[in-house]
């Protein structure tokens, strides 16, 4: 049973029409992410077409005190999109319109609701791409909110990186944007990076301009088995010292290649492996890929098995971003407590070996696999929602590997984002006077607090 006064039922359905939802399947459908939270569904649902469409809902919904939570793809991993306080969950995924590409820029601008797949096949006859991965097909919109990233972030950067501009309905129904389309400015408070990461509770972003790039004249990918983990990381970390430009450098454990090869019919030999990519000319490629080669060599690396074709490439990665699905299937019917820290480089390795450590002691079974080549690794803890002992052992294991991270200068999440889950643990990292500053920040922006409640701040 909806919660929402009867008047702002009528104004909204009069508004709306059929994009207004009380239906229990929609509200279900909304009350889900990827974490391992229980259904939470909102009390309406609300499908956006434009900015326009957004102002309204926000302007009603401040007058009403009632909470908005902006829903994109679902695949957050910490609860970000769960009305935990009720309100309207905000379906920006109609807004999908390409609004501009100017290629001489290398810049596009897209609504909310276009996905990183869909902008790249779009433009993808104009010889530019938009490289930021972060394995779901996740919306530009969702992607800003969070400040993801994903494999390819140790060349091209995370979204922080790459959105120039945004337009954004504050939370009193008002439409900014947040700068101009320069790829430079100092031209006051840098609205852009603070509304990047907020994670919709201090706007809703609507339109995104983000920087394109060059497709690569040319592309190679490899994979390469080790015998240890830190074997590995530490190739990574030696390709980096160098200055090799590498594209992707991912880090799968043995047990996240033995969940690929049964979800993917793979047959990848079931020991740490390290996924490559190498972007640029015909020539550098060459030289990236050598180098990288005889690195891995003088670390025990076994078995670099090369993939040119763009097919072979494709089933590759493609294997590598389903193995959040493929760790699923270990346990049939769980669910992961999803979580990821960041550390600088220097302390990679040690981190990873001993969450490793933890993990081995632990009665759960836990894959960890991440983008080693910026210090981010991810680990998924398989549980049974509904065992508080399960449940209870995952939390104390996600705060040892926050502690760990945080204590080598780490942070609790290098992609994720905060969310509802990791609350706590910014508190943690930052400490109280920081958090004090980003509550401030949210009273003076959203003095009602309708913006995604409960979630980034105690």
């Amino acid at each position: 049973m909806t919660k929402l006064e009867p008047r702002l039922i009528e104004i909204l359905q009069g508004h709306f029409g059929e994009r207004f939802s009380l239906a229990q399947a929609v509200r279900e459908q909304h009350g889900r992410d990827e974490s391992a939270y229980p259904m939470t569904p909102p009390d309406a649902v609300v499908f956006a077409e434009s900015t326009l469409d957004v102002q309204f809902l926000v302007q009603q919904c401040h007058a009403f005190k009632v909470p908005v939570i902006a829903f994109g793809a679902g695949s957050s991993l910490e609860g970000h999109v769960l009305a935990f306080e009720g309100g309207i969950s905000l379906d920006l995924t109609r807004m999908n319109q390409i609004l501009t590409v100017n290629e001489d820029d290398l810049m596009a601008t897209v609504q909310a609701g276009v996905t990183r797949n869909q902008l790249n096949n779009e433009i993808r006859h104009t010889g530019l791409f938009f490289p930021i991965d972060p394995g779901a097909d996740a919306t530009l919109g969702g992607m800003s909110a969070t400040r993801a990233s994903g494999t390819n972030a140790v060349r091209y950067g995370t979204m922080r990186e790459n959105v120039v501009n945004l337009t954004v309905v504050t939370a009193q129904g008002e439409i900014i944007k947040t700068a101009q389309r320069a790829r430079k400015s100092s031209a006051g408070y840098d609205l852009t990076r603070i509304f990047v990461g907020s994670e919709g509770t201090l706007g809703i972003i609507t339109e995104v301009t983000v920087k394109l790039y060059p497709q690569p004249e040319a592309i190679a990918a490899a994979v390469c088995s080790f015998a240890r983990v830190e074997d590995a990381v530490n190739t990574v970390i030696q390709t980096i010292q160098m200055g090799v430009p590498i594209a992707r450098a991912e880090m799968l454990d043995g047990l996240t290649i033995r969940a690929i090869n049964k979800h993917s019919k793979t047959s990848l030999r079931e020991q740490p492996m390290l996924f490559l990519e190498f972007h640029g000319s015909p020539q550098s490629v060459k030289e990236q890929s050598e180098t990288v080669q005889a690195l891995a060599k003088d670390f025990g690396g076994e078995d670099f098995e090369w993939a040119n074709q763009t097919e072979d490439r494709n089933r590759l990665w493609m294997a590598r971003h389903h193995a959040y699905f493929a760790c699923l299937q270990l346990r049939p019917g769980c669910r992961a407590v999803t979580t990821d820290v960041c550390v600088p480089l220097s302390s990679l390795s040690q981190c990873i070996r001993d969450t490793l450590e933890d993990f081995s002691q632990s009665s759960l079974q836990a894959p960890v696999f991440g983008h080693v080549g910026d210090g981010n690794f991810h680990c998924l803890i398989l549980v049974d929602p509904s065992s508080p002992t399960e449940m209870q052992e995952a939390e104390r294991l996600n705060h040892r590997l926050v502690e760990r991270a945080i204590s080598v200068e780490g942070t609790c999440t290098g992609e994720h984002g905060i969310g509802r889950h990791k609350m706590e643990l910014l508190r943690d990292e930052l400490g109280e006077p920081a958090l004090e500053l980003m509550r401030s920040l949210k009273r003076a922006w959203d003095p009602l607090g309708i913006l995604n409640p409960g979630k980034v701040l105690i």
